[in-house]
């Protein structure tokens, strides 16, 4: 097998690990499908900003103390604690969202490294359909 084969079979495994994690769905197998030749880093792009802007309200809700699927689990108990006024609540859900946030951001990183790898070894990024 030479390298591209196995950066490829890496890439497949790690990509169904996320899915099967719930870490990715079916949205961002959509937003693969948008990537074409003439921006092969869509994807990347995208999500690079998904995470500027992740950063951004995580640290705003976090200075105000209000407040993937994983990630969206956490902002839905979030929520739900909000309402209910739930200060305790809160903080704690708060500190379950960072983590998730920061495992999904580690966890894009290993994926767009091994897209990088695969690219750089004459492959192509193979596709989950």
């Amino acid at each position: 097998m030479d390298v591209v084969q196995l950066l490829e079979r890496q890439f497949i495994d790690y990509m169904k690990s996320l899915y099967m994690e719930h870490y990715l769905d079916d949205q961002f197998t959509q937003l693969q499908k948008l990537a074409d030749e003439s921006n092969p880093d869509f994807v990347y792009e995208v999500v690079t900003l998904f995470f500027q802007d992740s950063e951004k309200l995580i640290d705003n809700l976090t200075k105000a103390l209000i407040g993937a699927h994983r990630v969206k689990n956490q902002c839905v108990k979030f929520r739900a604690y909000c309402e209910e006024r739930n200060h305790d609540g809160c903080l704690t859900v708060l500190q379950d969202l960072q983590q998730e946030y920061i495992v999904l951001k580690k966890k894009f990183e290993i994926l767009f490294q091994l897209e990088q790898d695969i690219v750089k070894n004459g492959g192509t990024i193979p596709t989950m359909d």
